[in-house]
């Protein structure tokens, strides 16, 4: 049976881009498909002969709400698997993305900023069925197009959650679209060594500095632990994404030491996730 992912959200959030990239990466794209059709592409795409196995469909986010849950529940019924990307961004990024473009906003007869409060209003309930949200506000087409590409590139081996481990700055904003932040400012900062102030967590010598605090150890024994209690609950409940966030002060030593650590234990206990660095190479005046 084919698998398929719902991307809706907020108009001018990204969504003809996400199709686009999900297209780039085999998946069967229809854009602006009205809510009606979704149930009928569903049932042409597991009729007997169909090639198609992963199929993305872009409802726009001004469509009719309850015509929308209502359809997706429908194919949830029938399909093996069905998730919901939601991308959504702030009022101020959607004015400036609509007054470059001089489009309207397919939301009702008003003004553009309260077109788009009105519209992120009603899309609440879709929001709450989605299985990742993506705020889009601070990331250009490349860091939302990798962000898809890890999300929907691959599957998991088991075809089960897809686990991320993300690494950020406190300076440079909370990431919004995670399940779990741990903040590890709490450990020894590595920026404070002039030798290793120029280096990232990625190096051997700012890693080892890192791992090598014994606050460290224990840390990481505890966060063992805990990941090997909640990582199955999150499986066992039906959860296609998990993404832990690690954060320090720039984003450039402990938290991305810490990830790649996390990483590498998520692997041992048999998961693949996919680990990333948000903020390194960023200007950073603290580590």
């Amino acid at each position: 049976m084919s698998e398929f992912v719902i991307v809706t959200g907020n108009s001018g959030a990204g969504r003809s881009h996400a199709a686009n990239v999900l297209e780039d990466h085999g998946w069967f794209v229809i854009d602006n498909l009205p809510p009606a059709l979704i149930s009928k592409v569903g049932e042409l795409a597991d009729a007997p002969g169909s090639a198609i196995s992963n199929v993305a469909l872009a409802v726009p986010g001004g469509a009719g709400v309850d015509e929308l849950l209502g359809a997706i529940a429908e194919l949830r019924a029938n399909a093996s698997r069905v998730r919901i990307l939601f991308l959504e961004a702030s009022t101020p990024v959607l004015v400036a993305r609509y007054e470059s473009t001089r489009r309207r906003h397919p939301f009702g007869d008003m003004g553009l900023a309260e077109a788009i409060e009105g519209e992120r209003s009603a899309l609440e309930s879709v929001k709450a069925e989605a299985d990742v949200v993506i705020d889009t506000s601070d990331l250009n087409v490349h860091q939302l197009r990798d962000r898809l590409v890890t999300m929907f590139g691959t599957e998991s081996p088991s075809g089960g959650m897809q686990t991320s481990v993300l690494s950020f700055g406190y300076k440079h904003g909370l990431p919004l679209d995670v399940d779990i932040v741990i903040d590890c400012r709490f450990l020894p900062n590595p920026h404070w060594v002039e030798e290793l102030r120029p280096q990232t967590g990625l190096d051997g010598a700012v890693s080892d500095y890192v791992l090598s605090q014994p606050m460290t150890g224990v840390f990481l024994e505890h966060l063992e632990r805990l990941l090997a209690l909640v990582v199955p609950a999150y499986v066992k409940e039906g959860k296609s994404y998990l993404t832990i966030a690690f954060g320090c002060t720039g984003g450039q030593h402990r938290s991305v030491a810490i990830a790649e650590e996390v990483g590498a234990i998520l692997r041992r206990s048999g998961h693949e996730p996919a680990v990333s660095h948000r903020d390194v190479g960023r200007a950073s005046t603290s580590g």
